[in-house]
C-alpha cells in the first residue's frame, strides 16, 4: 500500500467523522494488513502505541491538565488580572492589555491554550465587556491571546515536540519566551489601536481602576501574591535543574492545592474529585490521540515517507526562504483542520529532516512549528480557542474569527519574524 492510498484513507476517515485517534489507528494497521511482509504488523502497532505512551516526560502533560483546572477553580486568574489592571488599568486599551498578560501568565501555568481561554476569559470578559467593550472584540481577545499558553513554557505541546524530535524538553521551554513575549507584544500594540480608533468608557474605567487602588498596591499584591509566584515557581525549578518538567509538573499540582485550598480558600476537599474526574476525562482522549500517533509515525517511517517527502521538497526547492514559506504554509493548513498533538507527532519526523537539511536549528523549528499550530488555535474550522471562547459568550463561532482577524494577522506578523530571526528563539539558550 502506497503512503499517498494511506493519507487519502485518513483524510477520508476525518471527513466522515471517525474520531482522530480511531482513525490514526485505522490507516496505521492496513499497510501491514494488505501486504504481510510488510513489517508494521498488528502487533508491531500496538507495541508501539504502549511503548509510545510508557514515557516519563509524558507524565507531565496530565499534571499540567490538573494543575490548570486546580487553579481555574481557585479563581487563580482574576488575581493575577488585578495586579495588571493596577498597573496599566487606566492607561490606553489598560484593559484589554491587562487580559493579554494575564493570558501569557496563565499560559505559564497551565501550558494549554484552550485551558488559559477558559480560566481567563470566563472572569475578564464580563469585566471588559461590563465598562463598555464590544463583547466580540473582548472575545476575540482572549481567544487569540490564550493561544500564548501552547508557546510560554511550560507548554505540552512543546513536550510533545520534544517526544518527537528527542530535544530537550527544557531547551524548548527556554526558547518560547522570547517568542511568546513578541507575540504578545504585539496584540497590545493592536489593542491600543483599536481602542483609539472606537474609543474607551474612561469613567467606567475609572470608577473600576479606583476600587483596586483602594485597596493599595500592598493589598493588591498581598492578595495576588501566591497566584503570581506560581509560574516563578515552575519555571524557576526548571529552569536552576531543581526538577524535570515532569518533576516540575507535579510540584505545580500539590502548590495550586495548596494555595486553592488553604491560602485563597476559594476551594473546598470535596471539589477535589470532581476536578479528578474532569482531568481525566480531558486527558483521556488526549492519551488515546498520542498513543494512535506514534504508532502512525512509526509506520510512516517504516514506509520511508519522511525520506520521500524530504527528498521531494528539496529536489523542487532550493531556495531556503521559499522552503521556510512553505513549511508554514503547510503547517498553517494543517493547524486549521488538525488538533496539535497529533500534528506535531506526525509532521515533526517528516518536516525536521528537511529543515535540519537547510541548516535551521530543530529548536528554532520546534518554536516555530507550535506557533504555526497555535494560530490554528484561533482558524476555523477546528479552532478550539473559539469554541471554547463562543461557549463563554453564546457569539457565533465564525463572528469571533472574523473580530480577530486582524489579531491573527499579528501572529502572522511574529511567525514570519520567528521563522527568519533565529535569535528571537534561541536568544536565551
Amino acid at each position: 500500500m502506497s503512503a499517498a492510498v494511506v493519507f487519502l484513507l485518513f483524510f477520508i476517515c476525518l471527513i466522515i467523522a471517525i474520531p482522530i485517534s480511531i482513525a490514526l489507528g485505522i490507516v496505521s494497521v492496513l499497510p501491514g494488513a494488505f501486504d504481510p511482509s510488510f513489517t508494521a504488523s498488528g502487533t508491531f502497532v500496538i507495541r508501539s502505541m504502549l511503548g509510545g505512551i510508557d514515557s516519563f516526560p509524558l507524565l507531565a502533560v496530565p499534571m499540567f491538565v490538573l494543575s490548570g483546572m486546580i487553579m481555574a477553580k481557585g479563581g487563580i486568574s482574576k488575581k493575577i488580572f488585578d495586579v495588571f489592571a493596577f498597573f496599566i488599568g487606566k492607561l490606553t486599551a489598560g484593559m484589554p492589555c491587562a487580559v493579554i498578560v494575564t493570558c501569557l501568565f496563565y499560559g505559564a501555568i497551565s501550558g494549554s491554550a484552550p485551558a488559559t481561554v477558559a480560566a481567563v476569559g470566563s472572569m475578564t470578559i464580563p469585566i471588559l465587556v461590563r465598562l463598555g467593550y464590544d463583547k466580540s472584540f473582548s472575545t476575540a481577545i482572549v481567544a487569540v491571546a490564550g493561544g500564548l499558553g501552547v508557546i510560554i513554557p511550560p507548554s505540552i505541546p512543546f513536550i510533545m515536540y520534544g517526544m518527537a524530535s528527542g530535544e530537550s524538553v527544557s531547551d524548548l521551554f527556554m526558547a518560547g519566551v522570547v517568542p511568546g513575549l513578541l507575540i504578545g507584544a504585539l496584540l497590545m500594540v493592536y489593542a491600543i489601536y483599536y481602542c483609539k480608533k472606537h474609543g474607551e468608557d474612561k469613567e467606567k474605567i475609572a470608577a473600576e481602576i479606583d476600587q483596586l487602588h483602594a485597596k493599595g498596591f500592598i493589598g493588591v499584591f498581598k492578595e495576588s501574591f501566591f497566584a503570581i509566584l506560581s509560574p516563578v515557581i515552575i519555571l524557576g525549578c526548571i529552569y536552576t535543574g531543581i526538577a524535570s518538567p515532569t518533576e516540575a509538573a507535579v510540584i505545580s499540582v500539590f502548590y495550586s492545592l495548596v494555595v486553592s485550598l488553604f491560602i485563597y480558600k476559594s476551594m473546598k476537599f470535596k471539589d477535589i474529585w470532581g476536578i479528578m474526574v474532569e482531568g481525566v476525562r480531558t486527558y483521556a482522549p488526549i492519551l488515546f490521540i498520542l498513543a494512535a500517533s506514534i504508532a502512525f509515525s512509526r509506520v510512516l517511517t517504516l514506509m520511508r515517507v519522511p525520506q520521500s517527502i524530504s527528498a521531494w521538497i528539496l529536489g523542487n526547492f532550493h531556495n531556503k526562504i521559499l522552503i521556510l514559506l512553505v513549511i508554514n504554509i503547510f503547517l498553517l493548513i494543517v493547524g486549521m483542520v488538525m488538533d496539535t498533538t497529533p500534528a506535531i507527532l506526525i509532521l515533526t519526523p517528516i518536516l525536521l529532516p528537511i529543515v535540519t537539511a537547510i541548516g535551521m536549528n530543530s529548536i528554532h523549528f520546534g518554536v516555530m512549528m507550535v506557533v504555526n499550530l497555535a494560530i490554528g488555535f484561533v482558524t476555523p474550522p477546528i479552532g478550539v480557542n473559539l469554541f471554547v471562547a463562543s461557549s463563554l459568550t453564546d457569539i457565533p463561532v465564525m463572528k469571533i474569527a472574523q473580530k480577530a482577524m486582524p489579531l491573527i494577522v499579528c501572529f502572522l506578523v511574529a511567525l514570519l519574524l520567528i521563522t527568519f530571526i533565529p535569535q528571537i528563539s534561541l536568544a536565551l539558550l
